[in-house]
């Protein structure tokens, strides 16, 4: 059954619901305190919130001398579903209004099998949620995918290591099968909103979220926002050239970042270092697991094999090569590290610092934070349930 979940009637009642969702449950007096509306047209607009269903009363508020307000806060009922696809797996959580995680679970996938079959995994993972008794229904939710997206159809655009997406109208077709409004965005756009709503970069307006997956991308915010771009592939820079005439690269060009760091690339040089002998940590690893990956190479560095640590290093430095030009052009007041190869840790956190502090300006990084982010996994997820209810707590 669809369900169908009230919009604000104008930008007041948006800008309440935006500071409900953010801040919890608030009287009636701290909310006039934050809005630029008086004590009678901010009454109106929370009374008519409250008939909407969307806000509910929530008792008294403590005394601030005199008659005691109300509070008020977010429908308890209200559910977003969060979808996070990456290239190799695929993460899927409940939110409430507040956008708390109420459930969440991922699972090892493929993108490369393509949409339909994709989809079909998140939505047998949205159904276990719900089965769990975390939410009956949802009442919108919001998707990340591992390429460019034309934000405003919510359709994958040329992406380059997922075939089959192209033009792949996601949005229509969850939103069908999900009966609720879906809004659709690039993963690492998700991974810097999530970060900035509940981790590391709370307090920061413009930043950079450099996501190290099987490729590397980044999210740019600026002025809190995001900036997508023109056609929705702001942030590629797995794709900025870091060696003329190197490395053949998946997207059609040589010596590209991607090409040489990033989960697949460290796989493959992690596989030839314990292949040619020159690596016995290495190659012990691969016999015990099978495969050779991020949490191999972080294991085997750990244990202080030197190849380990080269890689590592190695791929931090190039990566930091890249984020410096980034910092001399944009000027962020953060750069936050995520995906799933920063489990790497501060070694690879350290070769990156070491390489911008090196080529940036000292202007661009005497104050400049380069951390990594604080929610791992959920990242995602929140991301993606703050993306929608943005779209749902706007005026329709």
């Amino acid at each position: 059954m669809r369900r169908m979940t009230a919009r604000p009637a104008n930008a007041h009642q948006a800008r309440l619901l935006r500071l409900l969702r953010d801040h919890g449950p608030n009287s009636r007096a701290q909310l006039g305190d934050q809005v630029d509306l008086s004590r009678s047209k901010l009454a109106v607009e929370v009374d008519r919130l409250l008939e909407t269903g969307l806000v509910v009363a929530d008792g008294l508020a403590a005394s601030r001398g005199g008659r005691r307000s109300h509070n008020v806060r977010l429908a308890p009922a209200l559910r977003f579903l969060g979808i996070d696809i990456g290239a190799t797996s695929v993460d899927v959580a409940v939110t409430n209004a507040e956008l708390e995680v109420l459930g969440h679970l991922t699972q090892p996938m493929d993108v490369r099998e393509g949409p339909v079959a994709v989809f079909e995994q998140a939505l047998a993972l949205a159904g276990k949620l719900k089965a769990s008794g975390v939410a009956e229904g949802f009442d919108g939710a919001g998707i990340g995918v591992p390429g460019p997206v034309r934000f405003p159809e919510g359709v994958p655009v040329a992406p380059p290591i997922m075939p089959g997406w192209d033009g792949f109208p996601v949005r229509e077709a969850l939103s069908q099968e999900l009966g609720c409004p879906v809004m659709v965005d690039n993963d690492v756009n998700l991974m810097a909103v999530g970060e900035q709503h509940a981790g590391v970069a709370r307090t920061v307006q413009d930043f950079l979220f450099v996501k190290i997956g099987t490729g590397i991308g980044c999210g740019i915010v600026v002025g809190g926002e995001v900036y997508r771009g023109t056609t929705g592939s702001a942030g590629d820079i797995g794709h900025i050239q870091v060696e003329p005439d190197g490395r053949p690269c998946a997207c059609g060009n040589r010596g590209c970042l991607e090409a040489y760091f990033g989960g697949a690339s460290l796989a493959r040089d992690a596989e030839a270092a314990a292949r040619e002998g020159t690596s016995p940590e290495l190659a012990a690893r691969r016999a015990a697991a099978g495969t050779l990956g991020a949490p191999e190479v972080a294991a085997a560095a750990a244990a202080g094999d030197p190849v380990a640590l080269d890689l590592i290093r190695t791929g931090g430095s190039r990566t930091g090569q890249v984020i410096a030009g980034l910092v001399s052009f944009f000027n962020p007041g953060l750069v936050v590290i995520g995906g799933g190869v920063t489990g790497l840790g501060h070694t690879l956190l350290a070769a990156i610092r070491t390489q911008v502090y090196r080529q940036s300006l000292p202007l661009a990084t005497n104050n400049l934070p380069i951390v990594l982010g604080e929610l791992g996994q959920a990242a995602g997820v929140t991301g993606a349930a703050r993306l929608i209810s943005d779209h749902l707590f706007s005026p329709a």
